[in-house]
């Protein structure tokens, strides 16, 4: 059985990729999630999934930095990024990261039925605005590749770091102590390239959509010592 997760943090817009879906795989188990921690719960659960369909603006999700993270993890899942951003660098930008597909939220259903199925054919698609933009440059594609490198737990405390939370807080959310915490940070600043707090935020900002808008972390004393 073909095997179909949807990660969206819209409702309304779950149903339309669930319907493309269905019209085109009426046998299929569509599996969803409304938000990165989900998703990537949901991802681990069902290894053997044969495509996700990704929004790129969902809670816990900055940017291109799910993506990343799951093509590093699962290099067998292919994925189609869905996004109401429709720039060509944006779209660019996603099938650099490893996307094998780019749906624009204004696609009619006929149009999702054809990427979803040229992906599953093992194939790729993508608007033709997409050839109006250069790829990545070297630093973003570095930074890629050291986010790839961060184990899950790792990457959920960068993408909560990169929320403005706490060390504090973040061992709460994820129900362990603050003193691992600190271990994690100290492993992601290695991993990152990073001296502190802050520019480990600004180097993964670098892989948001916007990356001026990801708000730096608050200062901290003894943040990972």
């Amino acid at each position: 059985m073909t095997t179909i997760l949807i990660a969206d943090d819209h409702p309304l817009f779950r149903e339309a990729l669930r319907g493309a879906v269905q019209r085109l795989l009426p046998d299929a188990a569509i599996l969803e999630a409304d938000n990165a921690p989900s998703l990537l719960a949901l991802a681990d659960a069902h290894p053997d999934a044969d495509l996700l369909l990704l929004d790129l603006n969902m809670p816990g999700a900055h940017g291109f930095s799910t993506l990343i993270h799951l093509r590093g993890s699962q290099p067998q899942l292919p994925v189609i990024v869905v996004s109401a951003r429709e720039e060509p660098t944006v779209i660019r930008r996603a099938l650099d990261h490893g996307a094998s597909g780019f749906i624009p939220k204004s696609a009619d259903a006929a149009h999702m039925r054809e990427a979803i199925a040229e992906v599953l054919a093992g194939g790729s698609w993508a608007p033709p605005q997409v050839s109006q933009a250069h790829g990545i440059d070297g630093e973003e594609a570095q930074i890629a590749e050291r986010v790839r490198e961060l184990t899950p737990q790792q990457f959920r405390v960068l993408a909560m770091l990169s929320t403005g939370l706490l060390n504090k807080q973040i061992a709460y959310e994820l129900n362990v102590s603050e003193a691992t915490i600190k271990a994690h940070m100290t492993a992601i600043l290695r991993k990152l390239g990073a001296n502190n707090r802050t520019q480990a935020v600004l180097l993964a900002a670098r892989l948001a959509v916007d990356p001026g808008a990801v708000p730096l972390p608050p200062e901290e004393p003894n943040a990972i010592d």
